[in-house]
């Protein structure tokens, strides 16, 4: 098979949560692949820091906004197309999870914020970008989930909760935009090294529970991701819409 069919050579990329661990991994791989590519943040000295690392693996920009408003969403989706010219591919990939312990004690401001940034602004940003995808004859969405959306974990809660929503929202998509050439695929992480889940693989029991659960007992790096993405995105995956993929090292098999 054609190595082409992994090419994002043309194609225009909008990474949120791109600054460090799976985000940054995924916009780093779509660089080396040929993609113009935007990432997210929020805070100004990691987004610096992040697309000055990142420049050396092809052209990529960083754009400072909080995707959990509103507001930012029309505005996110504009820069990137007044930057490059269009845009063919959206990763939802930033996320909360406030909280750790157990459901009873989320307080509905916890709740309205790990809902607006990990479902609400994965809809609208879509929403925002799916014009801009018409006008390219199609795209790609690659939504960032976990491995708590198919098996709930104690302690994550609403986390969880959030992803169950962002697997069906996924799904939906696919259903209502495949006609339109608008694949949408979410991929469901388990336990990564990366800062957004240390308080985890940190903790020696819940890691040891981990690796005596995984068919492959080593603790996946934030690369791991960035390939099924790479493949979701590019022309390889041309036939997939809809899909769910674990990449957990066989723990929820």
């Amino acid at each position: 098979m054609s190595s082409d069919r992994f090419s994002l050579a043309g194609k225009v990329a909008l990474v949120t949560g791109g600054t460090r661990g799976i985000g940054k991994a995924i916009a780093r791989a779509y660089a080396e692949a040929g993609a113009k590519v935007m990432v997210v943040g929020r805070k100004e000295p990691a987004l610096s820091d992040a697309v000055a690392d990142l420049s050396a693996a092809g052209t990529v920009q960083g754009l400072s906004a909080n995707v959990s408003r509103l507001e930012e969403h029309g505005r996110i989706v504009d820069a990137v197309v007044g930057a490059f010219g269009a845009l063919d591919i959206l990763v939802n990939n930033a996320a909360t999870n406030p909280v750790f312990g157990p459901v009873q004690d989320t307080t509905p401001d916890v709740f309205d914020k790990i809902m607006a940034l990990n479902v609400r602004a994965p809809l609208e940003l879509a929403k925002a970008a799916r014009p801009h995808m018409l006008a390219r004859g199609g795209g790609a969405i690659v939504n960032l989930a976990s491995i708590g959306g198919v098996s709930p974990e104690p302690g994550l809660g609403i986390y969880s909760v959030s992803k169950a929503a962002l697997i069906s929202l996924t799904q939906v998509m696919a259903k209502e935009w495949g006609k339109d050439n608008i694949r949408a695929n979410v991929i469901c992480p388990g336990l990564i090294k990366t800062d957004f889940s240390s308080a985890l693989w940190q903790n020696d029991q819940i890691l040891k529970h981990m690796m005596r659960n995984q068919a492959l007992a080593r603790l996946a790096e934030p690369d791991d991701i960035a390939s099924l993405a790479l493949f979701l995105a590019a022309e390889s995956a041309a036939f997939c819409t809809g899909g769910v993929y674990m990449a957990d090292g066989g723990y929820t098999i």
